[in-house]
């Protein structure tokens, strides 16, 4: 009887150091570019580097961590997506467009926690309430976008109670996650399910209220 014995290949090391200089190289790239660009607009506000280079700084922290994947990529995902923010409240003050850019600050937290929709927990009612707060975040997003288009006096909704149709949007996505949780068989199921419906009906008959101008 015989036995062949393979080559064991030795183990590859974590390339860490490649990693956190692509991640500085493309903190410090976004940085540069934007005070150019402030520069360039005549609206330069050099002290805002002070909260623009941290944020750079913290966001590049972030992304070796979700560049590693398992349990520290969340970890990693949260720094950089508070990284990004502080960057943001930089490159607005550094252009001096704060009181026409705020909903930027709507925008930006909205959008992360609507990317954390990737990671689905393995209980279907955990996953369920994850995938509501998820969409919830995105409508807020759109939300922010409105917002924004407003400001900039793109779009005028006069004295429409337009932020009405967000409620009814936001009661339609629970009350489509609460209808999906009807598939699971699992403990606390009716319970679960009378608690996301009630808030639902309630926010899309306000947002309908709103919208109608009763």
């Amino acid at each position: 009887m015989s036995a062949e014995a393979g080559h064991v290949l030795p183990r590859q090391p974590y390339p860490a150091a490649r990693h956190w200089l692509v991640s500085l190289a493309a903190a410090g790239l976004a940085a540069a570019v934007t005070t150019t660009a402030a520069q360039g607009s005549g609206h330069f506000h050099w002290w805002a580097g002070f909260v623009l280079i941290p944020g750079a700084l913290i966001a590049a922290t972030g992304g070796p961590l979700l560049a590693r994947g398992g349990g520290r990529a969340f970890a990693g995902y949260v720094v950089a997506c508070l990284g990004t923010l502080v960057f943001a409240v930089g490159a607005l003050l550094m252009f001096g467009v704060m009181g026409r850019g705020w909903p930027v600050m709507i925008i930006l937290p909205c959008l992360a926690v609507a990317g954390t929709y990737l990671w689905r927990p393995a209980h279907p009612l955990a996953r369920g309430l994850h995938r509501a707060a998820a969409l919830l975040a995105l409508a807020g997003a759109l939300l922010g976008g409105t917002f924004q288009l407003i400001r900039a006096g793109l779009v005028d909704f006069g004295d429409a109670g337009w932020w009405g149709a967000y409620l009814m949007l936001a009661g339609v996505i629970v009350l489509g996650n609460a209808v999906e949780l009807t598939r699971h068989r699992m403990p606390y199921r009716l319970q679960a399910i009378t608690l996301l419906v009630g808030p639902a009906v309630i926010s899309f008959l306000l947002g309908l209220r709103f919208l109608r101008g009763w």
